[in-house]
């Protein structure tokens, strides 16, 4: 994976696939290719973070690839990896709970609950589905907005690794 200058550098054929790993939204993925180069790091996330302000179908296209919380993404790509990782701290006592929350959830939204789960426990993730499920779906489609958002920056950081 490149470094900073060899991000700014790279044919965008190339980076194209590694950004939508990171997140899957085309308009998001071209904003960041046409801002090369960035000075830093930090210059990078702020533009992700500017362009990561998904419409409501952006959204819905972006969480199509990522797995529920407590299931293992399909696949042996670098996302798959990234999400196990970001998961890492969901165990297995907590499967049959995180089913019936997320069966849940998909029932009220319509589709699958979020989180930027990397740090968080099983059941700080089972205490922030709960909580979000007294959103109305707009509001949720926001809250869902932000956590793509963070889960983006933490697969930038990957790829500059």
């Amino acid at each position: 994976m490149p470094d900073l200058e060899g991000f700014n550098s790279a044919p965008p054929a190339e980076l194209r696939p590694l950004l939508t790993e990171c997140l899957a939204v085309p308009r998001w993925v071209d904003a960041l290719l046409a801002g090369r180069p960035y000075a830093d790091v930090d210059e990078l996330l702020a533009a992700s973070d500017r362009h990561a302000e998904l419409s409501d179908d952006e959204v819905q296209t972006a969480i199509a690839g990522h797995p529920r919380i407590g299931e293992r993404a399909g696949g042996g790509g670098v996302s798959a990896k990234w999400s196990a990782d970001e998961q890492s701290g969901v165990t297995a006592s907590l499967a049959d709970r995180l089913r019936a929350a997320n069966a849940a959830y998909e029932d009220r939204f319509g589709h699958i609950y979020l989180v930027c789960a990397t740090g968080l426990s099983g059941e700080q993730v089972l205490a922030d589905l709960t909580s979000r499920m007294a959103n109305p779906p707009d509001v949720e489609l926001r809250v869902v907005n932000r956590e793509l958002a963070a889960i983006a920056a933490l697969r930038l950081r990957k790829v500059l690794a």
